[in-house]
């Protein structure tokens, strides 16, 4: 009789709490990300929260160059983009329970202070601000075998403290065997190239003083930790050998669940679990990932990405879409970031390399005539595009200046007195205060008419994505921008979802974010169609050129 795998309510959910110590980026999410890739791998139900002691209610309203990209969940959370890497790996759709904010849980809390909820008590941190963190834990473990919890930042913060304090208190309200701490520290090199733990030491020293012991150390090193320095760290910090794991540095972040299981960290967290008879064998745990990501890609296509923050992180999940489907169909994606805001100078010189252009979303007047540009190059030049919500109206704007002839044609977030208004504001936008959580947000169906270039990407007559947008293209001006080039071929109601122009290798913009349900093992229909476009038109070149040195 084959044993029993997956979740089981009866048994509850397990949670790891995962610290960062020394330094801020080391990689916390990455590592939880990847262990739960692991644990799924093996049958079981795995989640993940993600807690940033930030007093935002939620990421919506922070600048990308502070902190990165605004990932937004199926129910219109904007969170923080670790959410966007917990969706990749573990392949499945969080909510915005699943992002715990200092802003969110201090709301909680003041409410139910105005309402009388405390029955005149003295409301302060302990208990109360305790408790409604680990309330929400709880809540967004539920169902789950696992439960992967990220503290952001790092110990000694005093952001933090509360839910390292939270923390302590849940580790003495479970049974020992269903929590497990992971600290991620440095384990830096020094001048004369010796691996030193003592940050690592002083590290967890400052969790130990809080209250916390760790269960399991992950030391972030450029190489895989010495054996005697895995030695020295569990002497001092109080914790086994073999509870010791390196997690070096790798060419490609869908590496590290694969260097996280040479190090047999999920097999450590299954046996302190207790969860080694309910995993699958290990002949029959998925490989899908493993083949995915180490498969030999052959040739290269180049993507020039126009935009106006000159940081990875605030288009990330562009950048993984872009991966994702340069694993699809087998070749290497190299992304080349164009600064919008200098695209009106030597514009051909920045885009003429570049096999195809991609222009994403954004907000603001800033950039914006360079992003049109960048489409004007790609339209007139037969260079495959994409563009994504603010990129698909930008795209409009251009048609309709320099097709239709109404150069003075925009959106009304750049150009309030426009004569010639094609992009507006959507209507229930008009009498908004509040700017956090109050565009279109989340997912949404879109129709998509047969016979188009949108259907045989999706493969099917509607697609759900996730938008965030405040303007949509004007329903006054349809008619005459379809008149002759362009096609609305996705729509909801009366609102252009997806636009293409037929006579043209690939030109393609949606007012949702494709990028946002992109996955390794499911990569996003128009960035695939995007990279297949640009392989055409490389091979297209390349057979030119053989032409004309035959004929020479």
């Amino acid at each position: 009789m084959p044993k029993e795998t997956g979740y089981d309510p009866s048994l509850g959910s397990k949670f790891v709490f995962v610290t960062g110590g020394v330094m801020s980026g080391l990689g916390k999410g990455i590592t939880a990300a990847s262990l739960g890739r692991l644990l799924s791998n093996a049958g079981f139900d795995v989640t993940a929260v993600k807690i940033d002691p930030y007093l935002n209610v939620d990421a919506g309203t922070m600048n990308p160059y502070q902190h990165g990209e605004v990932y937004v969940l199926k129910d219109g959370g904007e969170v923080d983009l670790d959410l966007g890497n917990y969706e990749r790996f573990l392949d499945e759709d969080m909510t915005s329970d699943h992002n715990v904010t200092t802003g969110k849980v201090y709301q909680e809390v003041i409410e139910r202070e105005r309402a009388g909820d405390y029955l005149g008590k003295t409301v302060q941190i302990i208990p109360h601000v305790t408790d409604d963190i680990k309330r929400r834990v709880r809540e967004a473990a539920e169902g789950s075998d696992v439960c992967l919890v990220e503290v952001g930042g790092t110990v000694g913060d005093i952001e933090g403290m509360p839910y390292l304090e939270a923390l302590r208190q849940f580790s003495h309200e479970q049974d020992d065997d269903d929590i497990l701490f992971a600290h991620v520290t440095l384990v830096p090199y020094s001048k004369n190239g010796e691996q030193k733990t003592k940050p690592t030491q002083h590290s967890v020293k400052e969790l130990r003083s809080i209250g916390l012991q760790p269960d399991v150390l992950v030391g972030r090193n450029e190489n895989r930790l010495d054996p005697d320095v895995r030695e020295k760290i569990a002497l001092f910090c109080d914790v086994p050998t073999e509870a010791v794991f390196s997690n070096p540095d790798v060419a490609d972040i869908y590496h590290v669940p694969l260097m996280l299981e040479e190090e047999g960290l999920d097999e450590y967290v299954m046996e302190q679990f207790g969860l080694e008879d309910r995993a699958l064998p290990e002949d029959e745990r998925s490989t899908e990932w493993r083949d995915i990501v180490t498969q030999d890609l052959e040739g290269e296509v180049d993507v020039a990405l126009v935009g106006k923050y000159g940081l990875e992180d605030a288009y990330i999940s562009i950048h993984e879409s872009l991966k994702h489907a340069g694993l699809e169909t087998g070749v290497n994606v190299n992304v080349e970031w164009v600064d919008s805001e200098k695209m009106r100078e030597h514009h051909e010189e920045r885009l003429q390399e570049a096999d195809a252009i991609v222009v994403p979303g954004g907000f603001g007047a800033r950039g914006t005539e360079g992003k049109i540009e960048a489409i004007r190059y790609a339209r007139e030049h037969d260079v495959p595009f994409l563009g994504l919500c603010l990129g698909f109206q930008m795209a409009v704007v251009e048609y309709a200046r320099n097709v239709l002839g109404w150069t003075d044609a925009n959106s009304t977030e750049v150009d309030e007195d426009t004569q010639h208004p094609v992009i507006d504001l959507l209507p229930e936008q008009y009498d908004l205060e509040d700017l956090g959580g109050t565009m279109r947000l989340g997912a949404h169906d879109t129709e998509i008419e047969p016979g188009t270039l949108a259907h045989d990407l999706y493969g099917a007559d509607s697609c759900t994505e996730r938008h965030r947008h405040r303007y949509e293209v004007n329903p006054e001006y349809i008619d005459e921008l379809t008149d002759d080039g362009l096609t609305f071929s996705g729509k909801a109601g009366n609102r252009m979802e997806i636009v293409e122009k037929a006579d043209h290798p690939f030109f393609f913009g949606t007012q949702f974010h494709p990028e946002f349900r992109s996955r390794p093992t499911r990569a996003s229909p128009p960035f695939v169609g995007l990279v297949e476009a640009a392989l055409d038109e490389s091979d297209a070149g390349t057979d030119a050129d053989t032409e004309s040195e035959v004929t020479n």
